[in-house]
């Protein structure tokens, strides 16, 4: 078992089982599935966000596998992930609470909670508009820059996020527009490894670049990202790494394809 309290835990929960504690946790519910509870609380006034997860089961964890999903079991991968993005010097969530228990992997139990980012608005709906009312070219090439320098940071770092969208980034308010602080969220289903592969890295930037088709980016938006990810002239960049290129386009095609298939007006019906 594993446990790692701060305050305001530490002293909330003196005395008490910590997962039963955890579990106790009330607020406005985000999300409720089979084995994962995720919601939004507060205590003296600040807001928390808690994942409680009470373990899969066989049945799940086979179903992710012959599907070619790894499963996530528990908290501890967002937990392990936290830990290395911030000695990264990458802004993320702070951990306040951690706990796991449970030698089978179907029935682990395990909880996180972090504190509120707040002010705070994500990158998605922060440029929802840009195709209408685009931004100042200095702040874009800002944004673009500190986007391409987490994310160099993040794969060089051995962490592949797995949902790597620009709403798991998190815009700081109120925005400085010369240097625009962001915070990456929503890391419990990211890898931790001393390397990461170099698949994983593509997955990532293909999932990056399709969650920001639809925001009025530019060929030249695109090439700027490429040059401060790899941190390299552009010319070796469009020669070294042309299959990533075509990863890029063959795999947001498919993302599209299966957002519209689950999306589009229709669909399902």
């Amino acid at each position: 078992m594993i446990t790692c309290l701060e305050e305001p835990f530490r002293t909330l929960w003196a005395g008490q089982d910590p997962f039963a504690a955890a579990d106790a946790l009330q607020g406005e519910v985000l999300r409720a599935l089979e084995g994962r509870r995720t919601l939004r609380t507060e205590i003296a006034g600040r807001g928390y966000y808690a994942k409680i997860h009470r373990g899969i089961g066989w049945r799940e964890i086979l179903k992710n596998l012959l599907s070619g999903r790894l499963p996530v079991l528990g908290a501890g991968n967002e937990w392990r992930a936290l830990e290395r993005l911030t000695a990264l010097g990458i802004d993320t969530m702070r951990a306040v609470a951690f706990g796991e228990r449970g030698g089978n992997p179907a029935r682990r139990q395990s909880f996180i909670v972090t504190e509120e980012l707040a002010p705070t608005v994500s990158l998605e709906d922060y440029c929802r508009d840009w195709r209408a009312v685009p931004p100042a070219p200095t702040f874009k090439r800002a944004l673009i820059r500190r986007v391409a320098e987490m994310a160099r940071r993040m794969h060089g770092g051995g962490i592949n996020h797995r949902d790597f969208y620009i709403c798991h980034f998190l815009l700081h308010l109120p925005v400085d527009a010369n240097a625009p602080r962001l915070s990456l969220i929503d890391l419990h289903r990211a890898q931790v490894r001393e390397k990461t592969p170099r698949r994983w890295r593509d997955k990532d930037l293909a999932a990056l670049y399709f969650s920001a088709l639809d925001i009025g980016l530019t060929r030249r938006d695109c090439l700027r990202f490429l040059k401060t990810y790899f941190a390299a002239p552009l010319r070796g960049i469009l020669h070294d790494e042309s299959e990533l290129l075509r990863h890029l386009e063959s795999e947001s095609s498919r993302l599209m394809a299966r957002y519209q298939r689950k999306y589009a007006p229709g669909a399902g019906a």
